[in-house]
């Protein structure tokens, strides 16, 4: 099969590998009708998630057609048209039985690796490292799905590939990181990064009942498209964020703040955001937490942070004493996806969101090399590739 796959820094092409095969009885075998680029792959073609190998074949944000079954999955019938998160959960142990999906203790086989690097093992992923399972993930022609009794959703006629793709991941992830920003009627909500996790948590906090959004970004599509879900903006290259901030709120600060970038935040030229971007050539850093000092300085006393943004190591110079004494919150985690695919699911058939909206880039299989370096660059207005094998 044709498969997108991993070869080192800034080098990501489209090889023939062997087709997947079923390994476990729980095992599914789909045909990938519908893929896409996340954010979070970004950080695997910069280089900042370790244990990479090179053939790697990398994407988890998945969907297509049911062609092969193990044994023990009696939930799908070949033919099926599926959604499969990007995290792998068995659905038995403590952690999926509370519904923390991505804290499952049993599908990562390189668990130790884990272990060694954050004192416990999360989940399995799909193409997202060999710390985190080594699964191949789905910018393929086909994907192995394990525990396909536990993670795929299937997909009703009604609902199109564009509209049912994104519960594989970044719609979940939005609406998480708007729950876990545990807003409540009227709060003012500050996102910054206008990509699609951001876009679907812009919407999702307004569906929760935010009273105002402030979508923080730099580039002038993504602010557009915040501002056509609801949310005021704020270009951080024009403006100092933190007093944008407080002139909007009357010096209290926002009651809630999501950082939806992660490890490469910007900063455009800031101070603190130039220093990590030379301690991270130098390998004295891994990760820039621009992001997450601006929004404990910004988030009002007695406030929450989300955290949906992928890190992967080590953060310097956060403001801890800040957040202690400001009294914050945080909340952040890789998304629990099985918690939410069906009642975002029932949303979309509701006709309360069209995820599609999102899509920019419509693209083959056989594009993506090309496309990864656009969505890396923000060239071309890129907010969302979608590819077809």
């Amino acid at each position: 099969m044709r498969a997108l796959c991993w070869h080192g820094k800034g080098d990501v092409r489209v090889d023939t590998v062997p087709d997947p095969k079923i390994l476990h009885s729980r095992d599914a075998i789909i045909k990938i009708t519908c893929c896409a680029i996340c954010g979070s792959d970004l950080h695997l073609l910069d280089g900042y998630q370790p244990t990479m190998e090179s053939g790697d074949i990398l994407g988890h944000e998945n969907m297509g057609e049911v062609i092969e079954l193990g044994s023990d999955v009696t939930n799908l019938k070949i033919g099926d048209r599926v959604v499969v998160p990007f995290t792998i959960s068995c659905g038995d142990c403590w952690f999926c039985k509370q519904g923390m999906y991505s804290c499952c203790d049993t599908t990562n086989p390189n668990a130790e690796i884990a272990r060694e690097a954050m004192g416990h093992s999360p989940a399995g992923l799909f193409g997202f490292s060999h710390m985190l399972g080594g699964y191949s993930g789905g910018q393929a022609e086909y994907l192995r799905v394990p525990m396909a009794d536990v993670g795929p959703i299937k997909v009703p006629d009604s609902v199109s590939d564009e509209q049912a793709l994104f519960l594989s991941d970044i719609f979940p992830t939005g609406y998480m990181a708007a729950e876990n920003a545990q807003i409540q009627p009227g709060d003012t909500v500050a996102i910054w990064g206008c990509g699609p996790v951001g876009q679907f948590a812009i919407r999702s906090a307004l569906m929760m009942g935010a009273g105002r959004v402030i979508a923080i970004d730099e580039v002038a599509e993504r602010l557009a498209m915040a501002e056509a879900g609801g949310a005021e903006t704020i270009n951080f290259s024009e403006t100092d964020v933190y007093d944008e901030l407080m002139s909007r709120t009357a010096n209290r600060g926002p009651d809630s703040c999501i950082d939806a970038v992660g490890c490469e935040a910007s900063g455009h030229g800031s101070a603190d955001a130039l220093l990590d971007k030379a301690k991270a050539a130098l390998y004295l850093a891994t990760d820039r937490v621009h992001v997450i000092r601006e929004a404990i300085m910004s988030c009002r006393k007695g406030g929450t942070i989300s955290i949906p943004g992928v890190y992967v190591g080590m953060g310097d110079k956060i403001p801890i004493g800040a957040a202690m004494n400001k009294g914050l919150t945080l909340k952040m985690g890789q998304t629990h996806v099985q918690k939410y695919t069906k009642p975002l699911l029932e949303k979309i058939e509701a006709g309360e969101i069209d995820p599609s909206f999102v899509v920019t880039h419509p693209a083959s299989l056989e594009d993506a090399p090309e496309m990864y370096k656009k969505f890396r660059d923000k060239e071309d207005g890129v907010i969302k590739v979608v590819l077809r094998p």
